[in-house]
């Protein structure tokens, strides 16, 4: 791992989104709240909170930081679902790992509870993605007070 003990404890910012593609049929069922396994959203919440907490544990050189603050938000188009989490914390070095890790964690898990309605007679996704995971903003501020 990279060396961070010399460097300044600041305000990290970092907010990241992505989507999952899905039949607009089961962007329906999730609007109605009918999916089999439960509630698609506050599952996701469930997972990206989770995979942005265990980011370090993920990836070797990512360091441990102490989350201050999750803001996550999903939000339902005509065919697929919209994820955003927004991460801040003091620390020495940013959070746009563990804000990709939320981002991540909760499309998966949108995938993994909707999968039943997307797969072909072969059993494959050929209309379900995931796509446009990015970094949206990454912000470095002042030492906290």
């Amino acid at each position: 791992m990279i060396n961070i003990s010399e460097k300044p404890i600041v305000r990290r910012y970092a907010k990241a989104s992505g989507s999952v593609v899905l039949k607009k049929g089961t962007v329906e069922l999730i609007r109605k709240g009918e999916i089999k396994k439960g509630d698609v959203f506050t599952s996701a919440k469930i997972s990206g909170i989770q995979g942005a907490k265990e980011a370090w544990s993920r990836m070797p050189y990512c360091h441990q930081i102490p989350i201050e603050s999750i803001d996550f938000t999903m939000s339902l188009d005509e065919n697929k679902v919209t994820v955003s989490c927004a991460l801040v914390a003091n620390w020495k070095t940013g959070v746009e790992m563990d804000a990709l890790s939320c981002v991540t964690s909760a499309l998966l898990t949108v995938w993994d509870m909707t999968k039943y309605l997307e797969k072909d007679g072969t059993g494959n996704y050929p209309s379900t993605e995931i796509t446009d995971v990015h970094v949206d903003t990454k912000e470095k501020g002042h030492a906290p007070s």
